[in-house]
């Protein structure tokens, strides 16, 4: 076995979003869209719960920790201790907080809301004190809890000279519904505290110096922005009706300052170190589907098979499933050639951008939007897939078929593409009905993800240029024993890192690595003298049991071509293969080669299950070996990392005494039962 000092780079990817008691479900939803909006693609904005924000080794990977607008007195209860002293510590060693409304009277010492109403007065003192004074509400009068009635666009004025970075706004007005003034805030300035907006009409309260609406507070090596509005929420998302009479005229006004709002919000989150996107990221629309075959047979048998489970509305075939409604649009209702004509002549992939779904303002339910499947008896043209070329795609795959000594023929055999999905994985894991008539190596992949799947979370946009894709395994119930379906994942690792090492000459020397259980680490090429390892690489399988079979689905997303947001294999062709003449990475070549490799290990996997060779495999690429871990749910122990066992792939760690020598004792720690934090040496009892 070999061994591997690994120094993976902790890059600060994560924004998340506190969803738990507390918070209500419009604040969270309008913090998810406008963070997403501004900060992608270089972040993953996502939703956390008070039990991962308690219990989930978060910190060294979050750039940013948002509290949206709800009750703070929610927060205190979940947060109060353990939750409190880790979101400080974060802070304090270099993070960011955002807190709005809420989140905002919550990040300061002390919280005055609606003195003297004994139906909805909140006095106390609050954990983080990020604000060492008090915020005091309700700014302006008539709030109630859940309602629109209080709500009013409020002009805020902007202090230029704290944010000088971007085009920033004198004025500009926020919606703002019981949110708080900080009081005397500029009397904090010798204790890190600016004022970055003042509210510019009467208050309610009395603020003391000033009429602080939005502050900046050092704290420590990190920082916390703290607002009494909601800059946050975009008028697009707000509906007319709501509210009284009044309340449509409040939307308007905030439709007319919402680029100054946008500008504002950009640079709040500049102030704070974030790496924010300036040309504003547009909600894309999703596209066609479009499903072909390398044997137009075998699109034909598909369409006669889904036609069972088929529904005849107005002359359209629509397939119902749990999550989705597919429009089929089959080759003798969909005349590609009619198709072609009407779309103008396309000289290059730029000029395809036009003819893109247009994007649309606000949150969309994806859920809801009928997604059109065009079935081809033939491959589809670059006319109508420009960013996707199916002849490269299908050549790939036969070459490489051709040189295995495995016969191949399932992976990659038929696929489903679209330039804008939701998830590769939830068009088939979630949708029963469509999975049950899909083949093993049938695989779906998209030019972009809208709703991309990982573990515990949702990320909204993966960019274009990642390889995004999932198959479909179904695994025999006769083969649990010998080829036990939890192992699939380790084989799924194993098709990247060997996919991408076996993609053309010279790649064989690419410094790609496993991270148990299942992720894709690279040798960063901005750190590459330190032996700094970073994620390129992310795989989820989910898996539905019938009496007969395990159907499983395995999702993919790579960095191949897109440099955000941490690095991607172009960077490391480009440094590391650097006068070789290494073919360049495409998406179609190189899908190709991950389901052929991917197709043999499983085929072999079959046939002689998880046996000594697979484990040697596996470690020829594995980072941990022999890597030194505290096991946080053993009281602190102290382990090495000895390898996995074959049967479950459960993770072997040998514990150490104080010297570090073995006890003789041995763990074996399931990856869906743990959580892993190999940046700290941390092994964690998942939530």
């Amino acid at each position: 076995m070999s061994t591997v000092n690994a120094n993976l780079a902790s890059k600060k990817l994560n924004v998340l979003v506190y969803s738990g008691d507390g918070s209500t479900v419009e604040s969270v939803r309008h913090c998810l869209y406008t963070l997403r909006r501004l900060l992608a693609p270089n972040y993953a904005v996502t939703p956390v719960t008070g039990d991962m924000i308690i219990k989930e080794p978060w910190t060294s990977s979050c750039a940013l920790f948002v509290m949206p607008g709800g009750a703070d007195l929610g927060y205190s209860r979940v947060l109060n201790g353990a939750g409190n002293r880790r979101i400080s510590t974060f802070v304090q060693t270099g993070g960011a907080y955002l807190g709005f409304c809420a989140g905002g009277y919550y990040g300061t010492k002390r919280c005055e809301f609606e003195v003297g109403d004994k139906t909805m007065e909140v006095i106390g003192e609050r954990e983080l004190g990020f604000f060492p004074g008090t915020c005091r509400g309700c700014a302006f009068p008539g709030f109630v809890y859940h309602s629109e009635v209080g709500a009013r666009a409020v002009e805020l004025k902007v202090s230029k000279t704290a944010l000088s970075t971007g085009t920033v706004p004198d004025l500009f007005r926020s919606y703002y519904n019981g949110g708080g003034v900080f009081v005397d805030a500029p009397l904090y300035a010798d204790r890190g505290v600016e004022v970055l907006a003042g509210y510019s009409e009467e208050l309610n309260v009395d603020p003391g110096e000033g009429a602080a609406a939005v502050v900046y507070c050092k704290v420590g090596e990190g920082a916390a922005i703290l607002t009494g509005p909601h800059p946050e929420f975009a008028a697009a998302n707000l509906d007319k009706k709501a509210g009284g009479p009044e309340y449509a005229k409040v939307v308007d006004a905030l439709a007319q300052d919402d680029k100054a709002r946008t500008d504002f919000l950009k640079a709040c989150l500049t102030k704070l170190g974030l790496q924010v996107t300036q040309e504003t990221t547009t909600v894309p629309s999703l596209s066609t589907l479009h499903l072909s075959a390398l044997r137009s047979e075998d699109t034909s048998e598909l369409l006669s098979s889904l036609r069972e489970a088929v529904t005849q509305e107005d002359g359209r075939e629509y397939l119902k499933d749990e999550n989705d409604t597919f429009r089929i649009e089959a080759p003798n209702v969909w005349k590609m050639q009619e198709l072609e004509k009407s779309l103008p002549e396309v000289e290059d992939k730029e000029e395809a951008k036009s003819e893109s779904p247009e994007p649309v303002e606000g949150i969309v339910d994806y859920n809801k939007i009928v997604k059109h499947v065009v079935i081809h008896d033939e491959l589809p043209s670059s006319k109508a897939t420009p960013y996707f070329n199916h002849y490269a795609f299908f050549s790939n795959l036969q070459n490489y078929r051709a040189k295995s000594s495995e016969p191949l023929f399932q992976f990659g055999s038929q696929i489903l593409y679209g330039e804008v999905v939701t998830s590769t994985s939830t068009i088939l894991e979630k949708n029963p009905k469509f999975l049950h008539y899909l083949p093993t190596g049938f695989t779906a992949t998209a030019t972009v993800q809208v709703a991309g799947r990982g573990r515990g979370s949702n990320v909204w946009v993966s960019p274009a240029g990642a390889l995004i894709f999932s198959t479909v395994v179904r695994h025999p119930i006769e083969k649990m024993q010998s080829a036990p379906i939890v192992l699939i994942q380790y084989l799924a690792a194993m098709a990247v890192v060997k996919g991408i090492k076996s993609y053309d000459k010279g790649y064989e020397d690419m410094p790609v690595k496993l991270k148990w259980p299942n992720d894709i680490y690279a040798l960063d090429p901005e750190r590459a003298d330190e032996k700094r390892y970073t994620k390129i690489c992310g795989i989820l399988v989910n898996s539905h049991y019938t009496s007969k079979e395990y159907i499983a689905v395995v999702g993919i997303g790579l960095n191949a071509t897109n440099a955000s947001p941490t690095t991607s294999l172009n960077a490391l062709v480009e440094h590391f293969l650097k006068g070789r003449r290494a073919e360049p990475i495409t998406l179609e070549k190189l899908l190709a080669r991950i389901l052929t490799v991917f197709e043999e290990l499983y085929t072999r996997f079959l046939r002689v299950g998880f046996d000594k060779t697979f484990e040697d495999m596996y470690y020829s690429d594995w980072l941990h070996m022999n890597q030194v871990v505290t096991l946080e749910e053993e009281g602190g122990a102290r382990a090495r990392i000895k390898g996995i066992t074959r049967d479950y792939g459960l993770l072997l760690a040998e514990e150490l005494n104080w010297q570090d020598r073995p006890t003789g004792r041995v763990w074996q720690l399931q990856s869906d039962s743990n959580s892993f934090d190999f940046f700290r040496g941390l092994v964690k009892r998942k939530v």
